[in-house]
């Protein structure tokens, strides 16, 4: 317990400082080990923007410079965001859909990051921003204990984020901040708008939004309000008029169409 207090007192010294992100993860790392931390600011649809990582060159192209290229539209902590979840710690797979760990954007992003696990603080900030602290574990789960002990360090967690990154959407620069009622939602849905343009119709560009996002065709069903078979006669039309074979080439065909967009 000294060892915790006395790293309560260091990381509260290192609030406006550039060790603060820093010290945090080590501050949590002494309650409960984990291999990498990743703390990202997001505001409405603007591209999510990295305020701390501490991974090796190699696994930071994947979990932030890939990332940030579009797959961010597809994360369960993004999404968690624009439905305006309420702040805390969460599992991702608390917040993941049905299918998501077999879906293709886990199977074709998410695991090459060979994580077993990962774990979030939401922090709500001014002007409609969100802090996301992501713990992250490459061998095994956190346990309940584990998770418990985090929580229970939340309101320290919290109250040193809004201290140190009070200022976030200003950061985002102006224009993000005039477009921050924007939801992500909005933005998810212009990328598939985008997407499918002249070639897939809005019912099948829906199915391929909440297919790739990890929910099974029952799911859709009823966030659709159509039958699962209906469903799956709406991926094989959109498989047949991309002219691809499966799920993982409908991904990748979606995450090329965001980078080129990104490059103009």
């Amino acid at each position: 317990m000294r060892k915790l207090i006395d790293a309560t007192g260091a990381l509260i010294d290192a609030i406006g400082t550039e060790n603060f992100a820093l010290t945090l993860s080590e501050t949590l790392q002494g309650i409960v080990p984990f291999d990498y931390t990743v703390i990202f600011g997001y505001l409405g649809a603007a591209r999510p923007m990295d305020l701390f990582d501490d991974f090796p060159k190699g696994k930071r192209k994947v979990f932030v410079e890939d990332y940030q290229e579009g797959p961010y539209l597809l994360d369960p902590f993004y999404l968690a965001c624009g439905n305006k979840i309420d702040p805390g710690l969460y599992r991702i797979k608390d917040l993941a859909p049905d299918r998501f760990f077999q879906g293709e954007y886990f199977r074709s992003y998410y695991a090459r990051t060979g994580l077993a696990e990962e774990i979030g603080y939401f922090i709500e900030m001014p002007g409609n921003a969100t802090v996301v602290v992501s713990l992250m574990r490459a061998e095994k789960a956190f346990s309940a204990k584990d998770f418990r002990q985090l929580g229970d360090f939340w309101p320290v967690v919290r109250a040193v984020c809004q201290r140190h990154w009070d200022e976030l959407a200003v950061s985002f620069g102006a224009d993000a901040q005039a477009k921050s009622d924007a939801s992500i939602h909005q933005s998810i849905e212009l990328a598939f708008i985008n997407f499918g343009q002249g070639v897939l119709t809005p019912r099948e560009r829906q199915v391929v939004e909440f297919t790739l996002k990890g929910h099974s065709a029952d799911a859709v069903g009823r966030i659709l309000e159509i039958s699962p078979g209906t469903v799956r006669i709406h991926r094989r039309n959109v498989y047949s008029k991309l002219q691809i074979r499966s799920q993982g080439e409908l991904f990748s065909k979606f995450i090329d169409a965001l980078v080129s967009a990104s490059d103009h």
